[in-house]
């Protein structure tokens, strides 16, 4: 069959038989290619060249039709991402605002905390100042009021050791021990 078919090309495509004449003569150039035309048609028939094309077609439009689905859904995943993305870009938006907020409170608590810490503080310390200088009056006072009754006691001793005799030191010797005695009782 191939050889007949080779040969009917060979002499369709002759230049020999391309004369011209009557229609349905193979001398005449339109019928040969007619003929020609229709014994490739009927090769490819037989061949079942359409139905094994249509087969291919229908084959590639299926793929095509299932990498579009394909594409569609994969296209809805993505939006469906995307916007699940958004929500949670938003949702962490939000919570970084309220953490942001509350550190902004929880900042001025704690400055209004140690401003309130540093005034009793500075309070404390005054009144620690104010008790080491009342504790250093009082004792720089004792210590002159000693200072004086030792000088006096001194100065007196002096004048009464001076001025006195022993029969007046053994009277005030006596007197002194009376009035314990009546103290005392």
């Amino acid at each position: 069959m191939k050889k007949l078919i080779t040969l009917a090309m060979i002499a369709a495509a002759s230049p020999a038989l391309a004369a011209s004449g009557p229609f349905f003569s193979l001398k005449n150039t339109d019928f040969v290619v007619l003929l020609a035309f229709l014994l490739f048609i009927g090769v490819l028939i037989y061949m079942k060249v359409p139905s094994t094309l249509g087969a291919m077609l229908d084959k590639r439009a299926e793929g095509i039709r299932a990498e579009l689905d394909e594409a569609r859904a994969l296209r809805e995943e993505a939006q469906t991402l995307l916007a699940s993305y958004e929500r949670k870009q938003q949702e962490v938006t939000e919570q970084s605002e309220r953490i942001v907020a509350h550190a902004k409170e929880e900042a001025e608590l704690a400055a209004t905390e140690a401003k309130k810490d540093l005034e009793a503080s500075i309070a404390r310390r005054l009144q620690a100042a104010q008790d080491q200088i009342a504790s250093a009056e009082a004792a720089a006072v004792k210590e002159v009021r000693d200072t004086a009754v030792t000088v006096a006691v001194s100065a007196a001793s002096d004048v009464i050791a001076k001025g006195m005799t022993a029969q007046d030191g053994a009277g005030l010797i006596d007197a002194a021990i009376a009035e314990v005695k009546s103290k005392l009782h």
